[in-house]
């Protein structure tokens, strides 16, 4: 899918110059690593008014131990709804400390506890290390609930991107071993599918996120599976389920220009037709994580409102209706 600049939302397009320029960094290693040097310097910030945690969990898979950030009110009574954030990036590049404005926008919307994993990255380490980090902290969440002061048996997954993908991974495995009772999920424009032979993947070359960043994503998260020529699991792609009538509810959204489009949209028709309940809205004209970038923009405050009054809603349904 080819796109123009004079397809963009008209709030869109006078950054227009400043995303493709992104789009350089992403689409090869050399920038990729720039930005994980950037973002690593943010490690251990904080959220002002909130209490904020840095903790090392175990590995159960024989890997190095998991730094998690935790991220809660300062003043709360009683328990509230934990939320595994998984960050994005690619499945190549991040920390959790990149995505400190949508844990407090979270927080206020609806007050929870956030517990964030600082998962390996697939440079570094490819499928199944960055999953399985993710999984573990699912694992040891749900493990320590009562300290943690976390609502037991009602958790969410949540993630934007590369993290929503895997946070559609985690929610696969959860619900398939019955390991974890989850109340909601919500992956935001996932990265889910490995094929990339949709339309809106096919030679996309958007603003920000592209077909050329997609696919060394994938090259890397999956190269051991195709060094051995395994086939490529749900647990590593999604969008390779069979079966999605065990699935919790889910919300998620995403920009019609970009390579996640199809894939999300074909997430969200396989979730109705197992009868699970879906909150999704399409946003026309719209980039990979526009809300992200620029928040500010009329187009951004709709996307936030839309994900955020979403999630209060699911909150009050599934974690503290008594129905």
């Amino acid at each position: 899918m080819r796109v123009t600049k004079e397809m963009h939302h008209k709030e869109l397009q006078p950054n227009y110059a400043l995303m493709k320029l992104s789009s350089r960094l992403l689409m090869n290693s050399v920038g990729v690593r720039l930005l994980n040097a950037n973002s690593a310097r943010s490690k251990g910030k904080n959220i002002e008014g909130l209490h904020c945690e840095e903790r090392y969990i175990p590995s159960r898979n024989g890997g190095p131990e998991i730094r998690v950030r935790i991220f809660k009110p300062c003043h709360y009574v009683g328990n509230l709804p934990g939320m595994l954030y998984i960050h994005g990036g690619g499945l190549i590049m991040g920390t959790p400390e990149d995505y400190l404005a949508i844990f407090k926008n979270y927080i206020d919307a609806k007050p929870c506890i956030i517990i964030a994993p600082d998962y390996r990255k697939a440079f570094d380490a490819p499928y199944p290390a960055p999953f399985n980090d993710c999984y573990d902290t699912l694992l040891w969440m749900n493990e320590n609930t009562a300290s943690l002061g976390i609502i037991p048996d009602k958790l969410i997954v949540a993630g934007h991107s590369a993290g929503g993908g895997i946070a559609a991974a985690v929610t696969l495995k959860a619900t398939d071993t019955q390991d974890v009772k989850l109340a909601f999920q919500i992956p935001i424009y996932p990265m889910l599918d490995d094929r990339q032979d949709t339309e809106s993947a096919r030679d996309n070359n958007s603003a920000g996120w592209n077909s050329n960043a997609n696919k060394m994503g994938w090259s890397a998260y999956l190269r051991d599976l195709h060094v051995h020529r395994k086939e490529i699991p749900a647990y590593a792609a999604p969008a390779r389920a069979k079966d999605y009538s065990q699935l919790p509810p889910a919300i998620t959204f995403v920009g019609d220009l970009e390579p996640f489009r199809d894939e999300t949209i074909a997430y969200v028709e396989n979730l109705k037709q197992a009868a699970v309940p879906v909150t999704f809205k399409l946003f026309e004209g719209c980039y990979h994580a526009f809300e992200v970038m620029f928040p500010t923009l009329e187009i951004s405050k709709e996307a936030w409102a839309f994900l955020l009054t979403s999630y209060s809603d699911h909150v009050d349904k599934y974690i503290y209706s008594k129905n």
